[in-house]
């Protein structure tokens, strides 16, 4: 059995972000894999820069994605959306031809401070990836609620709720790639 190329994005670029707790739980929980959680603190999308050339973090993105057998993406929620960082990946990404998305299964997550666990971010970061064509596996769905009481101290999820869902999509993810 090949051992898998799985891939991180992680929407918030603090370093003890529940997202990135959450991006790291589910690796954890996907098992064996060669993972990679890509740098996204990219300069801001501009038109005019890219006609020049674009920049070595894109292209660096754009080829962590393109060599990954999978995608999990974990955004918070900022304003009922995602976060500006996950957003300008992915308008990056648009700029540079070729499918990098295309039939590449994704896992979406979210983790927020409120009740609804970002849900709004989770359903937005489906509907900015839907042109691109990847195969978003959309079961099941992934919205830890209050984020700040779901990890323990080594950022572990500690409520068995959440952690069946994150096992649940990673075994997903698993059965997507053979």
């Amino acid at each position: 059995m090949t051992i898998k190329k799985i891939i991180g994005l992680c929407g918030s670029l603090r370093k003890g972000s529940f997202n990135r707790k959450l991006l790291r739980e589910a690796v954890r929980l996907y098992g064996k894999c060669i993972f990679k959680e890509t740098d996204l603190n990219l300069p801001l999308y501009n038109g005019d820069d890219e006609k020049i050339e674009k920049p070595t973090s894109v292209l660096n993105l754009y080829n962590d994605i393109r060599s990954a057998d999978g995608v999990i993406i974990t955004s918070p929620e900022y304003n009922k959306g995602i976060s500006g960082v996950l957003k300008n990946a992915l308008d990056w990404l648009s700029r540079i031809p070729g499918p990098v998305w295309q039939e590449k299964p994704v896992v979406i997550m979210s983790a927020a401070a409120g009740r609804t666990g970002g849900e709004a971010a989770n359903y937005m970061a489906r509907a900015c990836l839907t042109p691109f064509g990847p195969c978003i596996l959309n079961s099941p769905i992934i919205c830890v609620a209050q984020a700040s009481k779901q990890f323990d101290e080594d950022g572990q999820i500690i409520s068995e709720r959440y952690l069946e869902s994150v096992s649940e999509a990673m075994r997903n993810l698993r059965e997507s790639l053979n």
